[in-house]
């Protein structure tokens, strides 16, 4: 027997992320079906690539964000709009209001810390670290700061899907 695994032709790992990037879909869908109202303590702090195909966001935030941002979609978000490869939503920075669409293949995190549930992706260009980046200060909490989504606590519902993918 082999001590490596053989290649697959069938491209698990593509398919998995696919269905785990429809589960964040099928959230924000369902919060706008309620007209933008999150139920009780959930909120989202979505990560994404920002130079990904498809990123419309204002230039000034591509500037302070070149290669990554988080958002937090928690108090004040509007005209959410979920289709069936992304979303767009607006948001205040700086008291600024901004619309931003975001391609579903653009995301590399979603979290909600109010049940502790996270999933993270791989990046869609691989073999890049994500440079590190302040966040956004859009909607923020007063009361904590962003959890640490890459390192999660035993007993969290944090996915992480790495396959290890062969160059």
């Amino acid at each position: 027997m082999s001590e490596t695994a053989p290649d697959s032709l069938i491209p698990y790992d593509e398919i998995v992320q696919e269905a785990l990037r429809a589960v964040v879909g099928r959230v924000l869908g369902s919060v706008e079906q309620t007209g933008g109202a999150l139920p009780g303590d959930h909120h989202f702090y979505i990560t994404f690539k920002t130079a990904a195909p498809g990123v419309v966001i204002p230039p000034a935030l591509t500037a302070r964000f070149p290669d990554e941002m988080t958002i937090v979609l928690q108090n004040k978000f509007w005209d959410l709009n979920v289709t069936d490869t992304g979303f767009s939503v607006g948001l205040s920075f700086n008291q600024i209001p901004s619309k931003l669409s975001i391609p579903f293949s653009a995301i590399t995190a979603f979290v909600d810390p109010a049940v502790d549930f996270g999933l993270q992706f791989q990046a869609s260009v691989a073999d890049i670290e994500p440079a590190e980046h302040e966040d956004a200060e859009n909607d923020a909490p007063e009361q904590g700061e962003r959890p640490d989504i890459a390192k999660s606590e035993d007993g969290s519902n944090v996915v992480t899907v790495d396959f290890g993918r062969k160059k």
